[in-house]
């Protein structure tokens, strides 16, 4: 499956419900403390159930929907890209479509609502049928929906619920009364309706950039724990490794049989209470055989121990290494990976190459990315499809950066959105945009002028009258000339606000 949208509501900043689109690389920018870690943290929540980095609680709910009497945070998510076939109930394998359990775009959509931040409740939004005489059939178990069915219903096998269902929807094919219904997972026939769908659900991983200074250190270990996840999704090597469990059960079971044959030689009473406990091979969690997997440096000393440096650099390897094994192997499973602040602690040109891994990542097959960043210079190595701008005026919003929306295409004015970066190469930009347009006589008409001292060729100098821009233009071009008083940042922001103002207006 693949993540196509994230939902949010009631959760940190997110006060009203936001969707957000999400492709295969996806970096989202935006001022401080304006929810780009909230995404990527709701995202953890939701798919790993409270047993990743992120633990929900009660000052997760919006503080403005609490005081209004709402309590209720939603995360969701709709998937496409979905599989041809699957198992929600039992052992009765299905279609998403024939179950009408896709929501009006045939999209997945999955809804986990935490009631006072609490214990979450499972719903998903479908075009479900509503008729009365067919309404509710996932809620029904066997034999409620065998008493449904009459002599005219065709049913290949009453002994599967998917089978029974079919019949009954198809009978009312034409009067179905589809609409849009939330249904909660819990409630439907199979009691692990979830634990079946979830199977298929892409793994979440999130890396964050305020590590825990442990020996556990989640950065470190959790690209090794990762990998045992990715590995175990291989149906094969389950497979191989359920054969070996379930032969050392049935050796286990001998041995104990033989035990108590012996014990109830000598003493039936002792024997008779006793039962051998031997897991079974589908019980047992083979991560968790796993689970103490880490990278250590020279004589065993933990890698986080080391400097914040070396710590990333490894996380950056990590995935570079991935790009390369997911792009050459074939049937990997469906992954996410999110990372906060990837350029933390890194020097710009392993900056370079991690950016480089991530775009060659979300190119291979079955893997999207999500990031979130500070840094102007790694928005500058990126396209302007890979963004997201998290926006609060007037409401808060997420979009998707186009190059035509904005007043002319340019990565600085992405980095001026999201960060308020003003430098000199972007008045510069903004100069020789104006000027390409055939527009600086206009623009520099009814402004101001300073005094400027141009130095010629031949040594000589020449006074002029320069309106601000073109003051700071001529300085940022002509460094060599230091006759004149260097200009303040305040005059730089003033001329690029100018300059922004006039070409929006040309817009």
């Amino acid at each position: 499956m693949k993540l196509e949208k994230v939902i949010i509501e009631n959760f940190r900043s997110y006060k009203n419900r936001i969707e957000i689109d999400v492709n295969d690389l996806n970096v989202f920018v935006g001022k401080n403390d304006i929810g780009k870690s909230t995404i990527l943290e709701a995202l953890d929540i939701f798919f790993n159930e409270g047993k990743g980095i992120v633990k929900l609680d009660k000052e997760d709910v919006n503080k403005e929907a609490r005081e209004e009497g709402n309590t209720n945070i939603k995360i969701g998510a709709i998937f496409g890209n979905l599989p041809e076939e699957l198992t929600i109930d039992s052992t009765n394998p299905t279609r998403l479509s024939d179950e009408y359990l896709l929501n009006r775009d045939e999209k997945l959509e999955l809804l986990k609502i935490y009631p006072n931040a609490g214990k979450e409740k499972i719903f998903v939004k479908a075009y479900h049928p509503t008729n009365p005489e067919c309404a509710n059939l996932l809620l029904k178990k066997q034999a409620e929906l065998r008493r449904l069915l009459t002599t005219e219903m065709h049913c290949e096998d009453q002994t599967k619920n998917a089978e029974v269902r079919k019949a009954i929807w198809n009978h009312y094919s034409s009067n179905l009364e589809l609409d849009d219904v939330e249904i909660e997972l819990a409630k439907i026939d199979a009691k692990n309706t979830w634990e079946q769908l979830k199977n298929y659900l892409p793994l979440y991983t999130l890396f964050q950039s305020d590590r825990k200074n442990s020996d556990g250190d989640s950065e470190i270990q959790n690209p090794m724990k990762l990998a045992v996840q990715e590995i175990l999704k291989d149906e094969r090597l389950l497979s191989t490794l359920n054969d070996v469990a379930r032969e050392v059960e049935d050796k286990l079971n001998q041995v104990a049989r033989n035990t108590l044959d012996k014990l109830n030689e000598m003493n039936p009473d002792v024997a008779d209470s006793l039962n051998p406990v031997i897991p079974t091979a589908e019980s047992l969690k083979w991560a968790d055989v796993f689970k103490s997997v880490s990278i250590t440096g020279d004589e065993d000393i933990p890698i986080n121990k080391r400097g914040s440096g070396v710590k990333r650099l490894i996380l950056l390897n990590f995935f570079r290494a991935e790009a390369e094994r997911r792009r050459c192997e074939t049937n990997v499973p469906d992954i996410i990976y999110a990372i906060e602040e990837p350029e933390t602690s890194q020097h710009p040109s392993h900056q370079r190459k991690l950016i480089e891994a991530f775009i060659e990542l979300a190119a291979a097959e079955n893997t999207q990315i999500l990031l979130t960043t500070h840094s102007p210079a790694i928005v500058k190595l990126l396209d302007f499809d890979h963004l997201k701008l998290i926006k609060n005026d007037p409401v808060k919003e997420v979009i998707t950066i186009e190059s035509g929306d904005l007043p002319y295409p340019s990565l600085n004015e992405v980095n001026f959105l999201a960060f308020g970066e003003s430098n000199d190469e972007y008045h510069n930009e903004l100069y020789a945009f104006i000027e390409s347009e055939g527009l600086l006589n206009e623009y520099k008409n009814g402004k101001g002028t300073v005094r400027y001292v141009r130095l010629k060729r031949n040594g000589g100098t020449l006074e002029e009258q320069k309106i601000v821009s073109e003051y700071i233009r001529h300085q940022i071009h002509h460094p060599e000339n230091t006759l004149n008083t260097r200009y303040t940042n305040e005059q730089l922001q003033g001329s690029i606000q100018q300059m922004r103002e006039f070409i929006v207006d040309q817009t």
